[in-house]
């Protein structure tokens, strides 16, 4: 169901980011981030001169490596466009995220090695849908091999107990655990949540 209709209204800046994941052929992934500011107008810039309109203001390119461990383990990062010259020169910083875990505390993180005059802030933004990305690039491979793996062992007589945990649980208001999803998907973390 798309938005109401909108009063009428002038278009003026549109950002589009987009984050596509990859399993490479030597058992890692990757994760490519791009994000483009453009104005329906054209203005003067200090550095780049006239900017016409559609021209983007901001293009920038991410790309992490990681293993199925969610750890990075290269970074590559690009400024096509920017407002100011010198914003190019700090993407090679971004591999100061070498190392760092896709998961709870990486926004921390991130800003701790890349954040403020040590970064580019459209590119630590970017960080945010990459890793969200490299989740739901990795996780879901991860569960369907372990599934066929179970199924395997469960045929060859030799399957363990089946656990149906989910780091997901009580991520957001879907996965609750005292919701249908978990209890159907992983019933050995359904539980009620505490009133608070």
């Amino acid at each position: 169901m798309p938005l109401s209709e909108p009063v009428p209204r002038e278009h003026i800046h549109t950002r589009k980011v987009t984050c596509t994941g990859y399993r490479r052929a030597d058992g890692l992934w990757d994760i490519e981030g791009h994000i483009t500011d453009v104005k329906t107008y054209g203005f003067e810039n200090h550095d780049r001169g006239e900017i016409p309109p559609g021209v983007p203001i901001h293009q920038m390119w991410l790309r992490i490596t990681l293993g199925t461990d969610m750890v990075i383990t290269a970074v590559e990062a690009v400024t096509d466009h920017a407002p100011f010259n010198a914003c190019g020169e700090i993407a090679p910083n971004y591999e100061k995220l070498v190392g760092l875990k896709i998961g709870p505390g990486l926004k921390s993180q991130i800003r701790d090695r890349v954040g403020g005059i040590y970064g580019c802030t459209h590119l630590t933004e970017l960080m945010g849908p990459v890793a969200t990305t490299a989740f739901q690039t990795i996780f879901p491979i991860r569960a369907r091999e372990a599934a066929e793996k179970q199924r395997q062992q469960e045929k060859d007589g030799d399957a363990p107990p089946r656990k149906r945990r989910s780091p997901l649980v009580n991520t957001c208001h879907g996965w609750r655990s005292d919701g249908a999803a978990v209890q159907r998907i992983a019933p050995d973390s359904y539980s009620e949540i505490p009133k608070n």
